[in-house]
């Protein structure tokens, strides 16, 4: 067994650890299961997880292992896993799945609330965390499956679930009023997805895009934004209509001249990322009492109590293949080899080196 861990107090330090075979093949517990991981695909998504790790829970997910793991964590990633092993009649050996795993080459779960679609991972570490990073997918039995989609699922699902809740969110509140929605880092691919729902929905404001001068090409090209201007351009934006803005940068400096900028029109602020972690600090301007955060698991779970699961599922099913074959038009997806391959473009992705339009898979070799 082999895990990437980062340090929790600066997460740009890495390190690989290797277990020995009797570790990886330690006895299974009764109602257990262990799995191998195949592959996963890594964003900045995966950053936003370890900066605010502490802040949310992210740690909590997936200890890490090794005699010297204090201070040491691993950041959750959205991937695809075969039981390799079982001690749970429900779940089979050679079963797949789709859900949250650990940068690593195996995990053993719990499974609970087991259905032929998918179960609950019952660990007790993991009871209080948001119940919807704790559901394992069967896709073996999924109508239609394709494993030729798994790629872009791994790398688009955890991104444009957020994109439509994000949606659903401003539509349920009338757009707050608004005649535009500003997305800042609008080449994001949460922030694509959200400008396919708006671009989609007739009753929608005009989406506008803030993005940086290296990616102002490439988010004109896509077709999706009214109008798209660069950081440094902010007062291009139109201040004299009301104006909802999805943060998905954290940039607090560009915030706060966006919110001056836009002054009493600046409606509502929705904080969703961290593209730019480094620069995360509250910006002078900001209007704090017009802001919030916006955690898509609560979102999820609302909507799962209103529509139920089945009705959930069906609505953002449709969606997420609808966006996925969208972003084939533009998605460049970039293979790397194990978990050493990941070590070697980490500090990439942590630097928002990695092109906007790339999109990265770690594949992991049995």
């Amino acid at each position: 067994m082999i895990e990437f861990q980062i340090r929790k107090d600066d997460f740009r330090v890495h390190r690989i650890v290797s277990f020995t075979t009797a570790d990886s093949e330690a006895a299974l517990a009764d109602g257990d299961i262990r799995v191998r991981i195949e592959y996963f695909a890594f964003t900045a998504n995966n950053v936003t997880y370890a900066v605010t790790g502490d802040r949310i829970g992210y740690w909590q997910f997936f200890p890490p292992g090794g005699e010297d793991a204090d201070g040491w964590g691993m950041m959750p990633v959205w991937g695809f896993a075969e039981v390799i092993a079982s001690k749970t009649a429900d779940i089979p050996v050679g079963e797949r799945l789709f859900g949250y795993f650990p940068p690593a080459t195996q995990l053993d779960l719990t499974p609970t609330r087991i259905t032929p679609q998918r179960f609950i991972d019952g660990a007790a570490h993991r009871a209080d965390l948001p119940a919807g990073y704790n559901l394992y997918t069967r896709v073996n039995a999924e109508p239609g499956y394709d494993r030729a989609g798994d790629n872009e699922r791994m790398l688009l699902w955890p991104l444009h679930i957020t994109s439509f809740c994000l949606w659903d969110a401003l539509q349920s509140e009338d757009w707050y009023g608004a005649q535009q929605v500003v997305i800042v880092s609008a080449s994001s691919k949460t922030s694509i997805g959200l400008a396919y729902a708006l671009d989609d929905d007739a009753t929608a404001p005009p989406s506008i895009a803030i993005t940086s001068k290296r990616n102002l090409d490439f988010v004109n090209k896509l077709g999706l934004y009214e109008q798209s201007v660069t950081y440094e351009t902010l007062s291009d934006v139109d201040a004299a209509i009301p104006t909802v803005i999805v943060d998905m940068a954290g940039n607090g400096e560009v915030l706060g001249r966006l919110h001056a900028h836009l002054g009493d029109n600046m409606k509502r602020c929705i904080k969703v990322g961290l593209t730019h972690w480094d620069e995360a600090k509250p910006g002078a301007g900001v209007i704090a009492e017009r802001s919030k955060f916006f955690f898509a698991p609560t979102h999820i779970q609302q909507r799962m109590q209103d529509w139920g699961p089945d009705g959930f599922a069906k609505k953002t099913a449709s969606f997420m293949q609808q966006t996925a074959m969208k972003s084939r038009t533009w998605l460049r997806l970039r293979k790397i080899d194990g978990l050493q391959g990941l070590a070697d473009v980490y500090e990439d992705v942590c630097e928002g080196r990695i092109a906007a339009d790339e999109g990265l898979i770690i594949e992991l070799t049995p």
